[in-house]
C-alpha cells in the first residue's frame, strides 16, 4: 500500500491560494491524467468495494462520480450518482445539511437505492465530513446499507472523520492518503 500512497501522492498538485488566500488546494487532475496512476486508483477502489461487500457504489458530486465509476465498472457492481438539488429528473430523496456558512441539499433518485442494496460511498476528499454524513443519511433512508466510505484523500486537520463516525454506524471509512 506504501508504493501506491507514493504514486497517487506524486501526482497530486498542491495549488497555494486557491480558491482563496490561505488555502492551499490539492488538485488531483494531475493523476487523473496519468493513466497508471489512475488505474491503480481505481483497482485500489474497486478492492476495497469488494471486500466490503458493496453491492453498488454512490458517487458524490462532482470528482466522486470521476473516481467512482470506474471502480464500479472493475468490482462488477452498480454505480448512483448523488447529486446537488435540482438536477436528477423523476423522483427523488433529498437530504439537507449544514456547511460551515450556511447549507446544502444533495439528491438520489428514489429508486436507485433499494432495500438489501450495501452501498459503498465515494468521494475525492473528505474535509469537513458533511456532504458524506449526508450521503449516509439518503442511503438509510431509502432501505439500504452503508457498506462504507472510501476516499482518495482525508484533510485530518478539518475533522471530518470526528464527525462521520457517529453516521457511520460501524461500517469503515477509508483514506488512501492521509494530509
Amino acid at each position: 500500500m506504501t508504493d501506491i500512497k507514493e504514486l497517487l501522492l506524486s501526482r497530486i498538485r498542491d495549488v497555494a491560494d486557491y480558491p482563496e488566500p490561505g488555502v492551499m488546494f490539492k488538485d488531483i487532475t494531475p493523476l487523473l491524467a496519468d493513466p497508471a496512476a489512475f488505474t491503480a486508483l481505481t483497482d485500489a477502489l474497486a478492492e476495497l468495494t469488494v471486500r466490503h461487500g458493496a453491492t453498488k457504489i454512490v458517487g458524490l458530486e462532482a470528482r466522486g462520480f470521476i473516481l467512482g465509476a470506474p471502480a464500479a465498472v472493475r468490482a462488477g457492481v452498480g454505480f448512483i450518482p448523488v447529486r446537488k438539488a435540482g438536477k436528477l429528473p423523476g423522483a427523488t430523496l433529498s437530504q439537507a445539511y449544514d456547511l460551515e456558512y450556511g447549507s446544502a441539499e444533495i439528491e438520489v433518485h428514489a429508486e436507485d437505492l433499494v432495500v438489501g442494496d450495501r452501498v459503498m460511498v465515494i468521494d475525492d476528499v473528505l474535509a469537513t465530513g458533511g456532504t458524506a454524513e449526508a450521503s449516509l443519511q439518503l442511503i438509510r433512508r431509502a432501505g439500504a446499507d452503508v457498506a462504507g466510505v472510501v476516499v482518495l484523500m482525508e484533510l485530518a486537520f478539518l475533522a471530518g472523520r470526528q464527525r462521520l463516525e457517529p453516521a457511520l454506524g460501524g461500517a469503515p471509512l477509508e483514506a488512501l492518503i492521509t494530509v
